[in-house]
């Protein structure tokens, strides 16, 4: 076969794909019985003001209201030029719908409902998948989240167990919390099945909810259910920390129409969309995933924090198949306020939404002005913890807050009977502001952005030298990928080959793969603990950290060793070290820009 026949075959093939029943471009709505607009976001975050920094105009709460409720009209209402009868629309949270840091400790303060709550009630969502950040201040305050509302919206998770958290159970009974829920519109019954990240226990504190990384057969079974009850329409709305999970999760299933994904804040957008400045698209809007049955399922996902509302038109026709995408109706909406210059094409400029501003937006607004206003002292240095630097290098803003957990563990331990700490260790994934602090003014509010979480500072006694190493080189193990178990670390310090073999261990803290990244390791006194990746025989050591760390987080091999909470937050501790243990300055002396040199890698 000459090489214009064959061309010619193989476009004649795709034709005939299209034609019997695959996903059309926009215009060839023939077959299209229902167009469903997909309005859904992800990651929001508790960034309910604007996006921060230089971008005050954009993303918070009360525009984004304004954009989904215009996106509503527009999906239900407004004039198209497609044929189709019947038009719907649902919005979709795909998790991580709050996030520890001043915003929600502003809530936190007011008492129930959070200002979070009242946003994501204002708003309106027919269904909200739960993101691992949702743990992260453990099931009571998710309840307490929950019972803010008004009217709840059906919250979605298949691989979550909750028979061990009664409050949570007792809205899994209530029928508030299932794997999935269906929406009816305009007559069609649409299932959305909502998924967490298996990894939950290692990156937040669900406590007693079992999590389940059986995702595949979790899923197809309730596709199955659904498909037994009548609905032809199924959307997974899944926040598995990567949208390339999401694909490769769809290559093992068969029966789901699209996917929304989650906690990876992927930014997704063809040419022609109007972006917030400085952001890429990481692809293409939807993107495209392939089941087993080798059926094509578009993949939506957006950048977090209330700066996009995604949308996703979808044509289906009477059998509830996906057979158009409308391109031209699809793809990420910024939130953008009606500030505009020469510089700035504004046309999509709104107002925001006055009753998200005045019931979420201004009471947060001066909640964050009350703690910038009180100052705890002043850095006479720029403090770094830019990602990725905080989580593949020693930095100053590190040291600086593992400085801290060491100085009120040494400050506290005897009035707990506890051992003063040798070492600090703090996780570079829980610092969380994500810049570069001027030097100047140090505010409370500074100190929360650094530290957010509500960890709190322990003491882990007695900690052989061996197990102590395998904690080290948990901390190293997966520096390649900016990981947040990379460690700040106070006490002691330590050189690490990224070359050598990296760690594995399994959920229990156990260690399936022993790593050699650690070559030498000195207490602060000149003790050496390791050298030439030699544990050296001696005394244990007690270990200051915090207790999301002591529980197994970000697979530390703690291994249950027994740990007592000191009495303060990492961000109480800090603010305390900066006022009481260095005396209100912060010094370039004690913390230069780059570190002192307590981590050093082998080139």
């Amino acid at each position: 076969m000459n090489n214009n026949r064959f061309l010619f075959v193989v476009v004649l093939a795709l034709i005939m794909v299209l034609a019997v029943g695959g996903i059309a471009q926009a215009g060839d709505d023939d077959r299209v019985d229902f167009w469903l607009t997909i309005l859904h976001n992800n990651d929001g975050e508790s960034q309910v003001v604007d996006a921060g920094g230089d971008l005050e105009d954009f993303g918070g709460a009360a525009r984004f209201k304004t954009v989904v409720d215009n996106l509503r009209w527009e999906a239900t209402q407004g004039p198209w030029t497609q044929r189709g009868a019947k038009r719907g629309v649902l919005m979709v949270s795909s998790g991580d719908n709050f996030l520890a840091g001043p915003e929600f400790n502003a809530g936190l303060a007011n008492g129930v409902p959070f200002y979070d709550t009242v946003a994501m009630d204002l708003i309106g969502y027919d269904a909200v998948a739960l993101g691992n950040h949702d743990f992260d201040f453990g099931p009571d305050v998710l309840a307490d989240f929950i019972d803010g509302y008004q009217n709840p919206p059906p919250y979605v998770s298949a691989n979550l167990d909750f028979t061990g958290e009664l409050r949570l159970q007792a809205y899994v009974d209530a029928g508030v919390i299932g794997p999935s829920t269906v929406a009816m519109e305009r007559g069609e019954m649409v299932g959305v099945i909502g998924l967490e990240t298996p990894n939950l226990f290692a990156i937040s504190s669900p406590r007693n909810v079992v999590v389940s990384d059986d995702l595949v057969n979790i899923v197809q079974v309730e596709v199955e259910k659904l498909e037994a009850m009548g609905v032809d329409k199924i959307i997974l709305a899944s926040h598995l920390q990567s949208i390339e999970n999401e694909i490769a999760l769809v290559s093992e299933l068969q029966g789901l129409d699209l996917v929304i994904a989650g906690g990876g804040d992927e930014l997704l957008a063809s040419p022609g969309d109007l972006l917030i400045p400085g952001d890429v698209p990481y692809d293409a809007y939807p993107m495209i995933a392939t089941d087993k049955t080798g059926a094509t399922v578009p993949v939506v996902t957006t950048s977090g924090e209330y700066k996009y509302v995604g949308k996703l038109v979808v044509g289906f026709d009477k059998d509830g198949n996906v057979v158009e995408i409308d391109d031209d109706r699809s793809g990420p909406v910024r939130v953008v306020t009606g500030t505009c210059n020469d510089t700035l094409p504004c046309d999509d400029a709104v107002e925001p939404d006055p009753t998200m501003q005045a019931l979420v937006v201004d009471p947060v607004v001066a909640a964050l002005a009350a703690l910038d206003s009180t100052i705890v002292g002043t850095s006479e240095v720029a403090l770094d913890a830019t990602r990725p630097n905080i989580r593949i290098v020693e930095t100053n803003e590190g040291n600086l807050i593992a400085d801290s957990l060491f100085w009120w563990a040494d400050q506290n331990a005897a009035s707990y009977g506890l051992p003063a700490p040798d070492v600090a260790i703090q996780n570079g994934g829980g610092i969380r502001n994500n810049s570069i602090i001027p030097a100047g003014d140090i505010s409370v509010l500074d100190t929360f952005d650094m530290v957010p979480f509500p960890n709190f500072v322990v003491i882990v006694p007695d900690i052989p030298r061996t197990q102590f190493k395998e904690i080290l080189e948990n901390a190293v193990s997966r520096v390649e990928f900016v990981d947040g178990r990379w460690a700040q670390i106070s006490g002691f310090s330590m050189v690490y080959d990224p070359a050598g073999t990296a760690q594995v261990v399994d959920a229990d803290g156990n260690v399936t793969t022993p790593g050699n990244r650690i070559v030498d390791v000195m207490l602060e006194d000149g003790t050496p603990i390791v050298m030439a990746g030699s544990v050296i025989a001696g005394s244990d050591l007690n270990i200051a950290t915090i207790d999301f760390l002591a529980n197994g987080g970000d697979f530390y091999p703690y291994r249950d060793a027994p740990f007592t909470r000191v009495g303060a937050t990492y961000q109480q501790s800090l603010a305390a070290y900066i006022v009481d243990g260095l005396g209100g300055s912060i010094t370039a002396a004690q913390y230069p820009e780059g570190g002192e040199g307590r981590i050093i890698e082998i080139p």
